[in-house]
């Protein structure tokens, strides 16, 4: 809103646009340049001026609005101040009504995939971060105006499945368990995977299974059915620890047949074409080399499906723009399907993007569940459970056991969401289950210990906090630092939402804690004036609901105790 006054105060002494004013703003790196600078460098050419010249001129002509008390000239920067009363009361009072920070609603329909969990495999923690950033990206969407659908596309059929059915029917002597069973099959997967090793014979039949899915085989479908349930059934389960929701579940067993029959009308309209035996779109010349859309021998890849899939999205949901947040290592996988929907005539292509993310690794190196070196996910959490239990203990040790183990899950779950969306999403994270669970550092836990504290402060007040209260009291340079913190969040969501990036949301209440926390360690609260006490409690508060929003939008609890 400050943002705002300044740029129409100075589009109308430019005489210039306010959208072409906008971007030209910037954020002093030091308080004592101000709040808000207007770089002149710009427009020294058109103006035939120096940059310092300009700057002097644009001081002497303009009017001053009521939220900036001063102006000044730097070299070639007009330093605008605010007035610390008028953007304490503007920005606290409009926090206090709530819904601060949320988006006007937008037409754009929104599809977002992810998670993408293929059964008869185990949900290791390499998928954790895919499915945590998805749901994140979905809440920040949402939260900026957008119409999100939240969407599961999960492969249900193909050669790992085919793996399991084939060591299944002539390996297998275990009896299958009576409770997660999903994560006995990941563990079929990894038997069949080295059984596989073993000769060249053993890959060639599971090629011939795989075909005898597609043609339709009762036996072996019946038993597909069967299988993919128990995994199903138990990624259920995951979703709802992780408080994972999604609108829609595809399954690539629904976008075989469509597949195969979009493929083969390429070919017919000259598009795609045979290639020793195979089907394959031609981006050599646009430097995406072969796109393999049907194997030799007929089988469907996932380049098939994801035709099909493509095309359900954009006429039975109407999208208009798909996000496939998969791993990075899918790239160029992600180009060729893309630049082949933009062939097809679907306009939508051009608002298809693949959102990468690197991949997890922890003590061990990387996880792979072909291998057989890998932590499930419930693994992981249950890890982390048990190091917040220790921490939850050494503070609390007259707390009732179901409060402590309550506490224990809501902190482990932060740890572990905040630590796979706190970083950079193209980076590798090195996941330490130690420090997930710190209460300082760059930590969920952290986050939420700072907004539990801020609780704690105000149920000591021991009364509601005024509606009306003297803002013009918060005069301390470190009170106006979190207000200009809180004025931020609108921002960070509008960055976060445009840039598919949940990390800014991390980041963002990261510093915020920061402010409030060296604040309150440094400024009396509750032993201040009853006027100047109000106005703290006001300002605390508003940290506490931004902090909680912020929170939410990640998909992390925010405490009142810890």
């Amino acid at each position: 809103m400050f943002k705002e006054e300044i740029v129409s105060m100075l589009a109308k002494a430019l005489k210039k646009k306010e959208e072409d004013i906008l971007p030209l703003l910037e954020s002093p790196p030091d308080p004592e340049f101000g709040d808000l600078a207007f770089p002149c460098f710009s427009l020294a050419k058109e103006l035939k001026k120096s940059p310092q010249k300009i700057a002097e001129d644009i001081v002497k002509i303009m009017s001053l609005p009521k939220s900036v008390a001063k102006v000044e000239v730097k070299g070639a920067y007009v330093n605008f101040f605010f007035s610390k009363e008028d953007l304490a009361e503007k920005t606290l009072a409009k926090i206090r009504k709530g819904s601060y920070g949320k988006g006007v609603a937008k037409k754009e329909r929104v599809m977002v995939e992810y998670c993408q969990v293929n059964t008869h495999k185990a949900f290791h923690v390499g998928h954790l971060r895919g499915t945590l950033l998805g749901q994140a990206l979905v809440n920040i969407l949402r939260f900026d105006g957008f119409s999100v659908f939240a969407a599961n596309y999960q492969g249900d059929i193909g050669t790992h499945v085919a793996k399991s059915v084939w060591y299944l029917t002539k390996f297998n002597k275990e009896n299958i368990p009576l409770k997660a069973k999903g994560a006995w099959l990941g563990r079929i997967y990894q038997k069949a995977n080295k059984k596989i090793a073993e000769k060249e014979e053993y890959a060639e039949e599971v090629q011939d299974v795989l075909k005898q899915l597609e043609d339709g085989d009762k036996k072996l479908l019946s038993l597909w059915e069967k299988t993919r349930k128990y995994s199903l059934d138990d990624f259920e389960v995951i979703y709802r620890t992780l408080g994972v929701k999604f609108d829609e579940y595809f399954f690539e067993s629904q976008m075989e047949k469509p597949g195969k029959e979009m493929v083969h009308s390429l070919v017919k309209a000259g598009l795609a074409k045979e290639s020793e035996g195979a089907i394959i779109i031609d981006l050599e010349k646009v430097g995406l080399g072969v796109f393999l859309l049907l194997k030799k021998d007929g089988t469907a890849l996932y380049s098939t499906k994801d035709l099909a899939l493509a095309k359900i999205k954009f006429e039975k949901f109407g999208i208009e723009k798909s996000l496939y947040v998969v791993g990075s290592e899918q790239t160029l996988y992600f180009q060729q399907l893309f630049k082949t929907l933009e062939l097809m005539g679907f306009a939508q292509s051009k608002n298809c993007f693949h959102l990468p993310y690197g991949v997890v690794t922890l003590a061990g190196g990387k996880i792979s569940s072909r291998e057989g070196e890998l932590i499930t996910a419930e693994d992981l959490i249950k890890k982390v459970v048990a190091q917040a239990e220790k921490e939850v203990e050494s503070r609390h040790e007259g707390w009732p056991a179901a409060k402590k183990k309550k506490t224990a899950e809501s902190i482990a779950l932060a740890g572990v969401k905040f630590g796979m969306i706190v970083h950079d999403p193209h980076k590798e994270i090195s996941f330490q289950v130690e420090k997930a669970v710190e209460f300082e550092g760059e930590t969920g836990p952290y986050i939420q210990y700072t907004h539990a504290r801020i609780c704690s402060i105000i149920r000591k007040a021991g009364k509601k906090i005024p509606k009306e209260v003297q803002y013009g009291l918060l005069q301390e340079e470190k009170e106006k630092g979190i207000i200009k913190a809180l004025l931020a969040f609108p921002t960070v969501i509008g960055d976060a939402a445009l840039q598919y990036k949940p990390a800014l949301v991390a980041r963002y209440l990261l510093s915020l804690c920061q402010e409030v926390n060296n604040y309150y360690h440094e400024v009396p609260i509750l032993k201040s004036g009853e006027n100047m006490r109000n106005a703290k409690l006001v300002l605390i508060s508003c940290v506490r609901d931004i902090v909680a929003e912020g929170l939410s939008l990640l998909g992390i609890e925010a405490p009142e105790e810890m």
